[in-house]
Formats: C-alpha cells, structure tokens, sequence
C-alpha cells in the first residue's frame, strides 16, 4: 500500500520464529492481540498476563501474536531459538511468535508504519509490551501502552467486545 495507515491489518504478513510465514490474512474475522515483546525487560513478566489471555480467549478466536524486538534497551539479543527457549521454559509461551522485528522508525515492520500512520507517532511503541487490538474486520481496535497489563479490564473489555458470543 502507498498510504501509510490505509487499507486494514489484514495486508501484513510476519515470519514466525521458526521462519514460517504468519500472514495476519489467515486471521481474518478473528481478534488479534500485538504485542512488541523482549525476554530481558522489567516488563517480561506480562509474558504470563498474555498467555493467559491466549488459554483463556484462545478457544473463542482470540489471537496473542508476540513480536520480539531488540529496539529498546537491547533487550532481546538473543536468536530465534534463545527467544523461543527462554519464552517456552520461562513462561510456557505457545501463543505464535514472530521472528525479531523492527517496531519503530523507517526500517519498523510496516505493521508498525501502518500504526504509526493510523496513530501518529504518538501511538508507536515507546517500549517492549505495547500492545495493539486487531478488531475482526482487520482494524485497529485499541492500542495501550506498556504499564498496562494484558490483564487489565480495559484490554480485557476490548476482547471481549470483539469475541463472539458464548
């Protein structure tokens, strides 16, 4: 797409830490939760908030898409396996992760640029944990910044909001 924050989520496509392709596409109709993650952060901890989302909203569509980064505070050195080791013995993450990614800037994964133009630059990541809501019809939905947990009623709410019904 030419215009920065046109069209919806659906056109984006990551890899998977096992270099697979995760095109948000195979989600359509689905909420998906994104969230720019790193293993060495004060705010590793949220890994437990977002897998808990994952097996609790996980059956009724909902999907927790982790984007390792490396964009703040070097955070996330470590290779695909050291991400997935750490996230897998520490957490017992088995929500999709990406492959490390950019998420600010001009060289940010054009998820992260299609944000930005939807948000300005003040909706960009300003650290590992923030946390952005694809709605089913492949628009943003919510977007919270890092201090908010995945737990928070606020997130949860959204979710909620965007699941079918049981």
């Amino acid at each position: 797409m030419s215009d920065i924050g046109a069209g919806d989520a659906y056109q984006f496509e990551f890899v998977s830490l096992d270099a697979e392709k995760l095109p948000l596409a195979a989600w359509r109709g689905r909420p998906v939760l994104v969230v720019n993650t790193a293993s060495f952060c004060g705010y590793t901890p949220q890994y437990r908030d977002l897998e808990a989302l994952w097996r609790s909203y996980g059956p009724r569509g909902l999907i927790v898409l982790g984007v390792p980064s490396n964009d703040f505070g070097e955070q996330e050195p470590g290779s695909a396996a050291d991400i997935r080791k750490f996230c897998e013995t520490n957490y017992q993450v088995d929500f999709p992760l990406t492959e490390k990614n950019r998420v600010v800037g001009a060289n940010a994964h054009p998820f992260y640029r299609w944000v930005a133009g939807i948000l300005g630059e003040g909706g960009t990541p300003r650290w590992n944990f923030h946390k952005y809501l694809i709605g089913p019809d492949g628009q943003l939905a919510g977007a919270w910044p890092t201090p908010v947990r995945p737990s928070d009623p606020k997130i949860t709410a959204e979710i909620e909001s965007a699941l079918p019904k049981p």
